[in-house]
C-alpha cells in the first residue's frame, strides 16, 4: 500500500537568514573572501566641479596608489583608468570596486567613465563620508581625509549599487522637475504682482474673483493705471474698451470695479512705477504659464508609455500628480515590495532608544528621498480632498482626535500599497477607494483637450495608454468614451475627439459607433 505524504504550498517554507550589518546593496564581502583581502582593490574618487581626486588601496586600507588629481575630460579619464589597471597588475589585485562620492551632478562623468570601462562602480553618500571622517580626523576636512573616510564607508557596506534608469525615465524626471521649478517661480511672481498691485490699485485684487484668469481685470489694469482713471472713464467707456478688444464680460463686473474705484484708498507715491512692474511681471507670469502648459503635454506623452498611467483610475489622481510620482519612483522593478517605496521616501517615524528609554514614534526620518516623499504626500492631500473613501477615513480619524499629520502619512502609506499592486501587477486593483472609479482614457483625453494638444499627440497617447490597460478592463474603459462620442455626434462644429474616439473604441474592441447626425430620433418611413 502506497503511503501518502502531505505537501505544503510551494514557497511557504521560510529560509533562515543571518542578519547583516552591511547594507544589502553595498555588501561585497563574499567576493573579498574569495580572492583574499590583500588581493581586493578599492578605488575611491572624491568628485568636484571639473576635477576629482582618487587613490587606490586594498581592502585593509594599504595605499597602493597615492591620491592623484583627475581632470574631467576624456584623455585624463582614460589615463587614470590605465594607471589603475597597471596598479592592479603590479599588486596582484584580482577583484575590485570603484567608489564615487555623490556630489550634485559632478560625479556622473566619473561614474559613467568607470562603468563604461567595466568596473563595478558604486556610489557613497556624502553623509556616510562625513560620519566616517569625523571620528578619525575631527576638525580636519581635506580631500585626502575624505578619501580615507570613503574607504571606511565602502568596507562597511555603505558604497551602494544604484539601478540604472533608461533614457525615457530620465527624460520624464527632468521634465517633471523642470515643471515643478516653473510652478514655484510662477507662484513667487504672483506674490510680487499682488504686492505691486496693492500699491498701485489698493484693494482691486480682493474684489475680483479669479484674478489670474480674468481677462477683463487685466485689460482694465493695463489701460487704466489708477482708480481715478477708471472712475473718470465711467461705465460706458470701460464697456467700449472691452468690446473693441473682443473680450466677453458682464456689465455687473464693471459695476463692481467702479464701486471699488469710488471708495479706493490712496495709492502709493510710486504708483506709476508699481503699475509698470505689475505689467512686466504679469507678462513673465503668462510666459511661464504657457511653458508649463507645453511641459505638461510632454509629461503626459511620457507618462502614457509607462504602467503608472493605471493610477489615473484612482479618483483624486490626475495626470500631473501621477507623472510626478512616476518620475521620482522610476521603474517599478526596482522595488521588491511596497514597503521599499515608503522606506525610500522616509514615510516612517524615527526612533530613539537607550536602555529603558524608547521613543518609537518620533518625527519622520530626515534621511530620505525628499522629492519622492513630496510627490506621495501631494497625492495624499488630493485623495483626502477628492476621494470619497479617504475623505471618510480622514474624517473618522479627525473625530477620534488623531493628529492631522498622522492622517496624511497613513493615507500616503495606503496609497503606496495600492499603487504598487496596480503598477507592478499591471492591473486596476480592486479597492474601496475605487468604488467610484476614474476612467484612464477619459481622464487623459480631457487633459489633452484642456491643454489644446494636437490631434496626432492625442491619438498617440491614447494608443500607448490603451496598451498599458489590461484587456479585461477594456469594456469598462470604453463605456464612458462611447457616451462621450454620442454627445459629440449631436454637437455642431469642429470636434477633434469626434474623429479620435471611434479609433480608440475600435482598439478597445467595441467596434464602430453608429449615431444619427442630429439629436432627433429617426422617423419611420411611410
Amino acid at each position: 500500500m502506497a503511503t501518502t505524504r502531505k505537501t505544503g504550498k510551494a514557497g511557504t517554507r521560510r529560509r533562515s537568514v543571518r542578519p547583516m550589518i552591511q547594507k544589502p546593496s553595498g555588501a561585497f564581502h563574499a567576493r573579498v573572501q574569495k580572492v583574499g583581502p590583500e588581493h581586493f582593490g578599492v578605488v575611491c574618487v572624491d568628485c568636484h566641479k571639473g576635477q576629482s581626486k582618487f587613490f587606490v588601496c586594498d581592502f585593509y586600507g594599504n595605499i597602493q596608489l597615492a591620491p592623484t588629481s583627475l581632470d574631467h575630460n576624456r584623455l585624463a579619464l582614460d589615463a587614470a583608468i590605465a594607471k589603475i589597471r597597471d596598479t592592479f597588475a603590479a599588486h596582484s589585485i584580482q577583484d575590485s570596486i570603484v567608489v564615487v562620492e555623490r556630489t550634485g551632478r559632478y560625479h556622473h562623468v566619473v561614474k559613467q567613465a568607470f562603468r563604461e570601462a567595466a568596473f563595478d562602480t558604486r556610489v557613497v553618500h556624502p553623509f556616510a563620508t562625513k560620519q566616517n571622517r569625523q571620528p578619525a580626523d575631527p576638525g580636519n576636512k581635506t580631500d585626502d581625509a575624505d578619501l580615507r573616510a570613503m574607504h571606511r564607508a565602502a568596507v562597511n557596506g555603505f558604497a551602494l549599487c544604484e539601478p540604472e534608469w533608461g533614457v525615457s525615465w530620465r527624460s520624464l524626471q527632468l521634465l517633471v522637475r523642470h515643471r515643478r521649478s516653473l510652478v514655484e517661480k510662477s507662484s513667487s511672481v504672483c506674490c510680487q504682482i499682488r504686492e505691486h498691485l496693492d500699491a498701485a490699485l489698493p484693494g482691486l485684487a480682493s474684489c475680483i474673483d479669479k484674478l489670474w484668469e480674468s481677462q477683463v481685470a487685466w485689460h482694465l489694469i493695463e489701460r487704466f493705471p489708477s482708480a481715478a482713471a477708471m472712475q473718470q472713464a465711467g461705465l460706458d467707456r470701460l464697456d467700449q474698451s472691452l468690446r473693441q478688444a473682443g473680450i466677453r464680460f458682464q456689465r455687473r463686473t464693471l459695476e463692481t470695479i467702479l464701486a471699488w474705484a469710488k471708495q479706493a484708498a490712496p495709492a502709493e507715491p510710486t504708483a506709476h512705477i508699481n503699475h509698470q512692474l505689475v505689467l512686466a511681471l504679469n507678462a513673465d507670469r503668462l510666459q511661464k504659464a504657457q511653458e508649463i502648459k507645453l511641459l505638461e503635454r510632454r509629461i503626459a506623452q511620457e507618462l502614457a508609455s509607462t504602467p503608472y498611467i493605471l493610477l489615473l483610475s484612482i479618483p483624486g489622481v490626475n495626470v500631473v500628480s501621477a507623472a510626478e510620482f512616476a518620475a521620482e519612483m522610476g521603474p517599478i522593478e526596482n522595488y521588491p515590495t511596497a514597503r521599499a517605496i515608503t522606506g525610500r521616501a522616509g514615510l516612517y517615524p524615527s526612533r530613539y532608544q537607550s536602555n529603558k528609554v524608547d521613543l518609537a514614534n518620533g518625527p519622520l526620518v530626515r534621511c530620505a528621498n525628499r522629492r519622492l516623499r513630496f510627490a506621495i504626500l501631494l497625492i495624499a492631500d488630493n485623495l483626502i480632498l477628492c476621494n470619497q473613501h479617504f475623505r471618510v477615513l480622514a474624517n473618522q480619524w479627525r473625530v477620534a482626535g488623531k493628529d492631522a499629520r498622522m492622517t496624511h502619512i497613513k493615507v500616503a502609506s495606503r496609497f503606496c500599497r495600492i499603487a504598487y499592486q496596480m503598477v507592478a501587477g499591471r492591473k486596476v486593483f480592486r479597492h474601496p477607494c475605487l468604488q467610484q472609479r476614474g476612467y484612464i482614457l477619459q481622464k487623459l483625453s480631457a487633459f489633452h483637450v484642456e491643454h489644446d494638444s494636437p490631434v496626432d499627440q492625442i491619438m498617440t497617447d491614447l494608443r500607448h495608454a490603451t496598451e498599458q490597460i489590461p484587456v479585461k478592463e477594456h469594456a469598462a474603459e470604453a463605456k464612458p468614451l462611447h457616451e462621450q462620442l454620442n454627445e459629440l455626434m449631436r454637437k455642431k462644429g469642429p470636434q477633434p475627439l469626434r474623429d479620435i474616439l471611434p479609433v480608440v473604441l475600435a482598439r478597445l474592441g467595441l467596434g464602430s459607433i453608429q449615431s444619427p447626425e442630429s439629436g432627433e430620433a429617426d422617423l419611420p418611413s411611410p
